[in-house]
């Protein structure tokens, strides 16, 4: 029955990684991001039913903390994911001719947190992972796994080591998604070949090594404050005690929901001014 669950399980979890290769590729967004996000907004009518059947007036001071700590996630995230660090680049100046080409300045914009709401999905799916494993041998017949399983869920149990762990995944999660996606190389040699330069800063190595340094600055602080918006809904869980609202915030649902819906509108404006770029 354990291998039967864990075939299931893993030809659920490639078909599903399937469907958002397909719609990333065909559609517009991240395929997996948006998947995700329809599994939480299809749960909300549930939880919004929960609430009203179990409403009473005693209810609504926790509301009330629960909607302005909602807000104010919404507004971290988006300050997350909308902040910029513009480095001035200048190009050299051609002549061709009788025209002279180039001697402008422009920037290169660098996100503060350019893995987005990633690093919460992937912190999430292997903080769920011992979880899963411990339920699947609590009842197992040998003593040992047992007892093994028992303890790692009691440990899991611990709000404080569970916060924790779950805090340094989603900062080293950011840095392992961003060192793969982000490439200063690349970029270096792309500014070097149409005669772009960083002012200060000689083209080549040093121009990469320059971009390299400004990019941690930048992560460290986004993946900080990503870790921290991820923790609010704990906190103020463990302050209050009360778990009957968690929908409103939902862990990090709700970092989730507005990660992918400004995502998911930026690539659609995107598409917009491509296909008629002359009305923009």
């Amino acid at each position: 029955m354990l291998i039967g669950a864990l075939i299931t399980v893993t030809a659920g979890a490639v078909i599903l990684m399937w469907l958002g290769e397909m719609i990333t590729e065909r559609g517009i967004g991240n395929g997996v991001s948006l998947m995700i996000f329809a599994g939480i907004v299809a749960g909300m009518p549930m939880s919004l039913a929960q609430l009203v059947a179990d409403w009473s007036i005693e209810m609504l001071p926790t509301l009330l903390v629960f909607i302005g700590a909602s807000l104010l996630i919404i507004a971290l995230v988006v300050l997350v994911n909308e902040g910029k660090r513009n480095i001035p680049v200048s190009y050299t100046k051609r002549v061709r001719g009788m025209k002279m080409y180039g001697g402008t300045t422009t920037y290169l914009p660098l996100n503060v947190n350019p893995a987005g709401v990633l690093p919460i999905i992937f912190a999430l799916a292997v903080m769920s992972f011992p979880q899963m494993i411990s339920q699947f041998w609590l009842d197992s017949p040998n003593s040992i796994l047992a007892s093994i399983a028992g303890g790692l869920d009691a440990l899991l149990a611990n709000p404080w080591l569970y916060s924790l762990v779950y805090f340094l995944l989603i900062i080293a999660f950011t840095y392992f998604y961003t060192a793969v996606t982000f490439e200063p190389d690349k970029i270096s040699e792309n500014l070097q070949k149409s005669g772009a330069f960083i002012p200060g800063v000689r083209p080549g190595q040093p121009t990469s090594q320059r971009l390299n340094y400004i990019l941690k600055r930048c992560l460290f602080v986004g993946a900080l404050f990503l870790g921290f918006i991820a923790l609010v809904p704990s906190i103020i869980q463990g302050l209050t005690g009360i778990d009957a609202f968690q929908f409103m915030i939902g862990g990090t649902s709700l970092l989730i929901m507005v990660a992918v819906i400004m995502d998911t509108l930026r690539q659609i404006q995107a598409q917009m001014k491509v296909r008629d770029y002359e009305n923009f």
